[in-house]
């Protein structure tokens, strides 16, 4: 029986829709040995629990050449979730070990918390929390967003359905994409403008690209220096499009407000993190495209994944490397 190791904390040892469509399918069903799991654990480790694996459902867990190598079995790599910056996919398909990807589950969750983001620091909620729990009663003048200018830097999935709320509340939207659908802009509204003038337009920034050698470290001194003074900045995508060094200093100075940060360069980020001890940053530990109903949704459709491969069916717009595998990929 092929065995389907279950490795995102939040999944830990819980039995739902995912775990059944599995076994349905005639999948044996593993977990890890604690679940702390994804974050403590060497790779050394990695390739002991993975061994006799034929898929994961995958956490943030890092599927490195050495591992990939060291795990024969593995044939199937379905993240719970969009990103795959954990995964040497360049490995996985010398391997023809098969990239999935939950495209359909979480959207809207990361829309609703980088929304909330926005919405906190513009007006000063968790700010005037922490003064208020310390004996202070300060009134802030808080900002509206309202009639504001809101610039999504990777218009996707979630990008548009961030656009789509930020249009509720009457806000201008103009967003940065490289494939931008022109149909979803001209229904909502959405003007397509080049990095440069989004980052001198926009009052507010919100960043949904995805993380590539292309844009790693794409927030940096240079491109904080073209946005607008008192510019509101949230990052609810990866931590590596941010150079935390350069971003800082322009906390301290106020040339960004505020910043809602859901990620983070180093995650777990260090205690000492520099920016923890920003009273203009609220700081989350990457939880954004996690709620109730998204971790059901992504766990069942990274399940849903796997089944449909090892049928011989390819799940449309959820294998990564697809393209460079179909023809050679076999599950056994």
């Amino acid at each position: 029986m092929p065995r389907v190791m279950i490795s995102p904390p939040l999944l830990y040892k819980k039995p739902g829709p995912y775990s059944e469509r599995l076994e349905a399918a005639g999948f044996e069903v593993v977990y890890p040995d604690s679940p702390g799991f994804t974050q403590q654990t060497s790779e050394a480790d990695l390739v002991a629990a993975f061994q006799g694996i034929s898929a994961t459902l995958a956490s943030g867990e890092l599927y490195s050449p050495s591992l990939l190598e060291a795990c024969p079995d593995l044939r199937v790599v379905s993240r719970v979730g969009v990103g795959y910056d954990q995964v040497n996919v360049p490995a996985c398909t010398e391997r023809k070990i098969a990239v999935s990807i939950t495209p359909n589950a979480n959207h809207e969750c990361v829309a609703e918390h980088a929304f909330a983001l926005m919405l906190d620091i513009a007006r000063t909620v968790t700010q005037t929390d922490r003064e208020m729990r310390s004996g202070q009663w300060k009134p802030h003048i808080m900002q509206n967003v309202r009639e504001r200018t809101l610039g999504i830097i990777g218009l996707g999935r979630i990008g548009r359905s961030m656009a789509i709320r930020a249009r509720a509340f009457r806000m201008n939207v103009i967003a940065a994409e490289q494939f931008p659908n022109a149909e979803f802009n001209a229904e909502h509204n959405i003007e397509i403008v080049s990095l440069d003038e989004l980052l001198k337009r926009s009052d507010v920034i919100s960043v949904h690209a995805p993380l590539t050698e292309e844009t790693r470290g794409l927030i940096n001194k240079e491109t904080i220096a073209k946005m607008k003074p008192g510019v509101f900045f949230v990052n609810t995508a990866r931590g590596g499009l941010v150079v935390e060094a350069d971003l800082i200093p322009a906390l301290e100075s106020g040339h960004i407000a505020a910043a809602g940060l859901d990620v983070f360069e180093e995650e777990p980020t260090p205690a000492d993190n520099p920016l923890l001890k920003l009273d203009n940053v609220v700081a989350l530990p990457h939880i954004g495209g996690v709620d109730e109903k998204s971790l059901r949704d992504m766990a069942d459709e990274a399940a849903a994944n796997i089944v449909a491969m090892s049928k011989g069916t390819w799940p449309p717009t959820a294998i990564v490397n697809e393209a460079d595998i179909r023809e050679t990929w076999k599950w056994s």
